[in-house]
């Protein structure tokens, strides 16, 4: 069969499992809209978890990312698995404890200030929808190859399908939907991982693979490090980003990772303190499968494109070219009329006589890094059901963290504002109505932003985990171990760590803020580029919430006593509330 009518098959099997789920488990309560009905066991949590997390970040665009950076792109990985072990260790258990639905409801309360839950509410909002743009659009990527539509046209798709498990099922719905993604996204991610690996380098373990020799005897990273310096490129394993700028992207991912609400959400859904430490464990097991797999796929994807397409005639290139060039993601400009492909560094300027005297006009071939692992199987010419099979994985990463997100949003809206602030003696069939509400207008919203992105999938969502870092990490953190932190100083550290970093990213990142001449890399603060201004972000957040409570009152007996049972072990596994 033909790779269009292997997707149908796959991915139409997936979407009728998922919305079969979502049905069979829609929410009939705010309880079980919000937190799935709290009684969700430890490992079909940590399945959920782990689908809620790796997103089409993770998916389709991190390997991507570490194919073109290399040693620079480790930061994501090193952020993004060790921000997952931070929330395990100091944030799950004790937000668990405290038994409430949402972050903005942690910090409401534990600052005894609908002020600081606006102000929550409204970070939250940034993050999710930051977060969630990413997500559409890896969705309208998938669906513009495998389903040969416009990217616009594959984002409704996607709306429509999240629109109606994330409607109906609420979190519920979402848990169980998730786990059947987890499935459908891993198995998506090894099998052509594997296969390739056994194709270069006859080994069965990816992981193994990429460090290993190929058929040649010649290892692979040392033939990619060759591929790279022959067309003017710098060595795949050598590292060009500042060391400064490496921790800080690293940090804001780390706790961008710890504060994101839409992860901590699901620590919630489990019956016990004792379960959320649980359901943490068994996530990171799921995550790192896909994680330790990442770096291998970007090793095996550079090598096999630059020895497919650089230098080689445009019409003896495979088939697999044409078809992403389709969808624009992927360009090629015969610059020199020469009918060949010229694919090399032209910012190099010690390689610009080599060019030169080959009568190199420039670089003639652009690829956009969120394809890699989605044309990976094509590269290497593995069947048309493996190609299929990536497709539908790629939509269940994306789908399962955009409906997570989402919910994040209706919840925010309608238990935060709605129930807790502006109507609060509403009835529960109400507050339901006004979650679905408030997810339908999300995922409108939700599918502008896919439509319309500041930036590649992993870019995008790197800048949500700054946002996270410098606005609900600190409040947090300063919730659970600080009990002299008061309202005052929290509310002030919010507002002035989200507020810089939003500021630092229109300038830097999206260039709404100045000219285009202050707005480069040249001009970054300490050298810190968008994505690690996080790290700024969440310092300005702790120093201003400590300085301001000095100036301020302490919080009510009540309050303080309040965070000291919450970091209690003793009878923790018995707390059900």
């Amino acid at each position: 069969m033909d790779l269009q009518i292997w997707t149908y098959i796959i991915v139409g099997a997936t979407f009728a499992l998922y919305i079969g789920i979502a049905l069979w488990a829609r929410a009939g309560s705010t309880k079980e809209f919000y937190v799935a009905g709290g009684g969700v066991h430890p490992i079909t949590n940590g399945l959920a978890t782990a689908a809620d997390w790796m997103s089409a970040a993770s998916f389709i665009s991190m390997a991507g990312l570490i194919s073109y950076m290399g040693y620079d792109g480790s930061v994501f990985l090193m952020g993004w698995t060790g921000g997952y072990v931070l929330l395990a260790l100091l944030l799950a258990p004790y937000l668990r404890k405290f038994g409430k639905f949402t972050v903005p409801d942690f910090i409401g309360d534990r600052y005894y200030s609908n002020t600081a839950r606006t102000v929550a509410v409204i970070a939250a909002l940034f993050v999710s929808f930051t977060y969630v743009a990413g997500q559409m659009r890896g969705v309208g990527i998938v669906f513009s190859r495998f389903l040969e539509v416009e990217i616009n046209t594959g984002v409704y798709i996607g709306m429509a399908i999240v629109f109606f498990y994330a409607v109906m099922g609420g979190m519920k719905g979402i848990t169980y939907t998730q786990v059947a993604q987890y499935m459908v996204l891993i198995f998506a991610f090894m099998i052509p991982a594997i296969f390739i690996s056994i194709q270069m380098t006859g080994n069965i373990v990816p992981q193994l693979g990429f460090g290993s020799t190929d058929h040649n005897g010649t290892f692979l990273l040392d033939k990619l490090n060759q591929l790279h310096t022959d067309l003017g490129f710098a060595e795949y394993t050598s590292g060009s980003k500042s060391m400064l700028d490496v921790f800080f992207i690293t940090a804001a991912l780390m706790v961008g990772t710890a504060g994101l609400p839409h992860v901590i959400v699901r620590f919630f859904t489990v019956p016990k303190v004792k379960d959320a430490r649980k359901s943490a464990g068994w996530a990171l097991l799921f995550i790192a499968i896909l994680y330790t797999t990442a770096p291998a796929i970007a090793v095996f994807a550079k090598v096999n494109l630059l020895e497919t397409v650089a230098n080689k005639e445009y019409k003896t290139l495979p088939a697999w070219v044409g078809n992403w060039e389709k969808t624009g993601l992927l360009k090629w400009e015969d610059k020199n009329s020469d009918g060949k492909v010229q694919y090399y560094n032209d910012a190099n300027a010690t390689f610009a006589p080599t060019a030169e005297a080959n009568g190199w006009k420039g670089s003639e071939l652009t690829v956009d890094r969120d394809i890699i692992v989605l044309a990976n199987p094509e590269i290497a010419n593995l069947p048309n059901w493996v190609i299929a099979l990536v497709a539908a994985g790629g939509l269940a990463a994306a789908l399962s963290t955009a409906a997570g997100l989402l919910l994040v949003i209706s919840t925010s809206i309608s238990h935060d504002l709605i129930k807790k602030q502006i109507a609060p003696k509403i009835s529960e069939k109400g507050e339901l109505l006004w979650a679905r509400l408030a997810a339908v207008v999300a995922v409108v919203v939700a599918g502008y932003f896919g439509i319309h992105p500041p930036g590649f999938v992993a870019s995008v969502v790197a800048l949500a985990f700054g946002l996270a870092a410098a606005s609900f990490f600190p409040a947090i953190i300063m919730g659970i171990f600080n009990k002299r932190m008061n309202k005052e100083g929290a509310i002030a550290g919010l507002i002035s760590g989200l507020v810089i970093t939003m500021f630092y990213i229109a300038k830097f990142k999206l260039g709404w803020i100045g000219s285009p001449e202050t707005s480069t890399p040249a001009h970054w603060w300490f050298g810190v580029s968008p994505e690690g201004f996080g790290t700024v972000g969440m310092l300005v957040n702790f120093i201003v919430a400590f300085v301001v409570m000095k100036f301020t009152p302490p919080p009510p007996q009540d309050v303080q006593h309040l965070v000291e049972d919450i970091r209690i072990p003793s009878g923790a596994g018995d707390a059900t509330h």
